[in-house]
């Protein structure tokens, strides 16, 4: 237990990092190899289990032949890195066509495939229990609950249940991964909201913690949740819960002492329910920056530029980008009547503009989901024949998944990157644009209703529900002098490069270990300020 909570390099801290970042003065330089000495200082003698719906690594038959693939997913972004460092198992629903062949007898497969350094734990659920569980209760509900995008929410009784269901086929799984050894667990997001509880009353001694990946709503938003007494005490199980924001465990707090028979201390944010505390804590997540620029200056990358040249018939004048997954509470259509007031109002940009707008279908078997494809369709339909000239149309509209070289590349092509999310958690796009550009140029327009908004100050601030906001950004976008646009660009790649994912993994486990294991109950750091009223 010999290594500090806070792991540095002060050599680090004086010199620049690659692509020319200058670090600030900090307490911390989070790198993999900190958080790899931290996780053998402090777990050396404890398995580290990671549990999610989204498996970090999927096989699939392609052309006769099985293919891995790394599904497009912002938290396995975050925690592949993590793993790779630690080690440790990754529990995970096997939905791959060709997952179940190549599994051992336990179903567990060693990942990365190119050089595994962790297992991949595969469970297999029945596709009527998938519906319900997922695309019932978690994303007809939960999601659009949790983020306040004006989209109804849709409660079942029978999604419920079989979410319930889904819980305990994994903590099945995870208890039989643990064994009777000590062990960390660390759960995923919104998926598993009953399974820490459903943990500690069949082993108290394992300590659990889990990341909460969307925003918690504020009280009378959650009111409408029909389970909700049952949903809290689940997560109350935990001994940790972590939200993105300082604001999002604000609002779990007063759930909490509004919803449920609970002590919630909002000064120190724990809460103490049944003689067991869980302390609440806010854990901005973020990326790999030194990975992800030293993909950035990579050899491939350089080719997939060549690429988008190739197919945007050369290098546009002005170039705007936006990356997401086909979801409501990305604001694509807001962004797109921003796009066509932006032309309206600045039509010296006419033919010499081009927006490349990339759009993953997602969750298409939900109602709400398909309707967004066939508007967003619609909407580029119609603004491009609106102001199509010749060859020219003012946006591409690019409906699959590309790989990270492609967008990276992508990334470093464009004058600006558009995210115009009506509510997220946090928002890794934007944190991979800034960490692609080792050029510091690209401008950066941000949603005020993003995470993000929080850390990237010198981006430029939009309103997605005001489409004139959204045209306005883009004008002082593509006008902004390049010395601004470095000067802003630097220091938002500061931000990310200090907040990286190995601080925010670092930060989480560092947290934990300071609870006394052996009488949690009574944990509490008095002397400390509130964690609510400073920065994590």
């Amino acid at each position: 237990m010999s290594v500090p909570l806070h792991v540095w390099s002060a050599a680090a801290a004086k010199q620049s990092a690659p692509g020319g970042v200058q670090f600030r003065t900090m307490d911390t330089i989070w790198t993999k190899a900190a958080t790899h000495s931290l996780v053998e200082s402090r777990l050396a003698d404890t398995r580290l289990i990671v549990v999610s719906n989204r498996e970090p690594y999927i096989h699939q038959f392609r052309d006769r032949k099985i293919k891995c693939l790394s599904p497009a997913s912002g938290m396995a972004t975050a925690l592949d890195p993590v793993l790779t460092s630690a080690g440790g198992t990754w529990v995970a629903h096997g939905s791959g066509d060709a997952d179940r062949v190549v599994v051992d007898a336990r179903d567990h497969i060693r990942v990365p495939p190119e050089n595994p350094k962790y297992t991949l734990r595969r469970v297999w659920l029945d596709p009527e229990l998938e519906k319900n569980y997922y695309y019932g209760l978690s994303n007809e509900g939960l999601w659009p609950l949790c983020h306040i995008a004006f989209q109804e929410p849709v409660f079942r009784r029978s999604n419920w249940e079989a979410y319930r269901t889904v819980n305990e086929q994994f903590a099945e799984v995870v208890l039989e991964e643990a064994g009777d050894e000590p062990a960390f667990v660390f759960i995923q997001d919104y998926h598993f909201g009953l399974l820490p509880r459903l943990l500690k009353n069949r082993n108290p001694q394992l300590t659990v913690a889990q990341f909460w990946h969307i925003p918690w709503p504020n009280r009378e938003t959650f009111r409408a949740f029909p389970w909700q007494e049952e949903l809290l005490d689940g997560l109350l199980g935990n001994d940790l819960l972590g939200f993105h924001l300082r604001y999002h465990c604000a609002n779990f707090l007063e759930t909490v002492d509004r919803g449920l028979e609970a002590i919630v201390d909002s000064e120190h944010a724990d809460v103490s329910r049944g003689g067991h505390v869980t302390m609440v804590r806010p854990f901005p997540i973020s990326i790999d920056f030194e990975g992800h620029q030293e993909e950035a200056a990579s050899e491939r990358v350089e080719e997939e530029v060549d690429q988008w040249k190739e197919i945007l018939g050369g290098k546009p004048e002005f170039l705007g980008i936006g990356i997401d997954r086909l979801d409501y509470t990305k604001g694509i259509p807001n962004r797109l009547r921003g796009i066509d007031l932006f032309l309206d109002e600045y039509p010296e940009f006419v033919k010499r503009f081009l927006f490349v707008q990339i759009a993953v279908p997602s969750r298409s078997a939900i109602k709400d989901y398909a309707e967004l494809e066939a508007q967003v369709d619609a909407q580029v339909a119609a603004i491009n024949a609106k102001w199509r000239d010749g060859a020219w149309e003012p946006i591409l509209l690019r409906k699959f998944h590309h790989d990270r070289p492609s967008m990276i590349a992508l990334h470093q092509m464009a004058d600006f990157c558009l995210v115009t999310a009506l509510h997220d958690g946090m928002n890794l796009v934007a944190k991979e644009f800034v960490a692609s550009r080792t050029d510091e140029g690209g401008v950066l327009i941000l949603s005020s209703f993003a995470g993000a908004a929080r850390e990237f100050t010198d981006a430029l601030p939009v309103n997605p529900f005001a489409a004139d906001s959204i045209a306005d950004a883009i004008f002082a976008a593509l006008t902004m002098p390049a010395e601004e646009k470095e000067r802003r660009m630097r220091r938002m790649r500061e931000t990310v490069a200090e907040n990286n994912v190995y601080r925010w993994a670092g930060k989480v486990i560092s947290t934990l270990v300071k609870l006394d294991l052996a009488d949690r109950a009574v944990y509490a750091d008095r002397s400390e300020p509130s964690v609510l009223s400073r920065a994590c």
